[in-house]
């Protein structure tokens, strides 16, 4: 997956919008953080994983999932666009869009979903 990809992936959820974490480009929703790519190694912020799930990831596809020291203790994990399937990034995204949006962003996703 590309940046580009990536960038369109995130923005298809209702009320996303650019932002800057850490001094670098990011994606909010309400303000609250999203997701965002690093620059250092090309992979996406995941968040909402828990330790379990990571471990998990982590041992299914290394070449996609890791983390680093500096995200040792938080529920989330990283993922290389490279080999990060556009379905994956979708499902962790939607799991972490439905906890930061608004009652009414959620219900109106859930009833153009169908």
């Amino acid at each position: 997956m590309t940046r580009e990809d990536f960038h369109a992936i995130v923005m298809a959820f209702p009320g996303v919008e650019e932002g800057v974490s850490y001094g670098q480009p990011s994606y909010k929703i309400n303000g609250k953080f999203l997701t965002r790519v690093r620059k250092d190694d090309d992979s996406a912020v995941i968040m909402d994983v828990s330790f379990d799930e990571r471990d998990l990831l982590m041992e299914v596809e290394p070449g996609t999932f890791h983390f680093t020291a500096h995200y040792k203790d938080y529920p989330c994990v990283l993922a290389r666009l490279e080999t990060l399937h556009p379905d994956q990034l979708k499902g962790f995204l939607e799991r972490r869009w439905r906890r930061s949006a608004k009652k009414a962003e959620v219900k109106a996703w859930d009833a153009a979903k169908g």
